[in-house]
């Protein structure tokens, strides 16, 4: 992850009406689909984290976990009724981009509509971006 300094600062709370929908959203499926995977949960602050870490064969990789802690350099508001975790090196890299759930013949899972990505790999799990093109490796996908 990007944010393995840690900060004495604390994380940045949005209150759920204020939904930052600039940043990222989360389509109705993708929201569906993270209820229905934590609906056992009982803790309140269980929501998405959304990261993106440096690596794949265009530069950066998206990375998504279940998370009930913030971190202090994280932006932590509600989408579509999902509170999002994100850490504050990964928000620019993926202002207005929209998750998603997809379920086809070819599998399932989340997918990441990022208006900031100007490439890919063609196994679709990395990109760059204008700004920082990122250092490509090897595709481990």
């Amino acid at each position: 992850m990007l944010n393995q300094e840690t900060a004495a600062s604390t994380p940045v709370e949005m209150p759920a009406t204020e939904t930052p929908a600039t940043t990222l959203v989360l389509t109705d499926a993708a929201a569906a689909k993270f209820r229905d995977l934590t609906k056992g949960e009982t803790n309140p602050a269980i929501g998405l984290r959304v990261y993106i870490i440096s690596g794949g064969c265009s530069g950066y990789r998206y990375g998504m976990m279940v998370e009930e802690t913030s971190n202090p350099d994280d932006q932590v508001f509600e989408t579509n009724g999902v509170k999002v975790y994100l850490d504050e090196k990964s928000v620019p890299l993926v202002i207005g981009s929209s998750v998603d759930y997809v379920d086809s013949l070819m599998g399932a899972g989340f997918t990441v509509e990022n208006p900031n990505s100007v490439g890919g790999c063609g196994c679709g799990s990395s990109f760059r971006t204008a700004e920082s093109a990122g250092a490509p490796s090897a595709c481990s996908h």
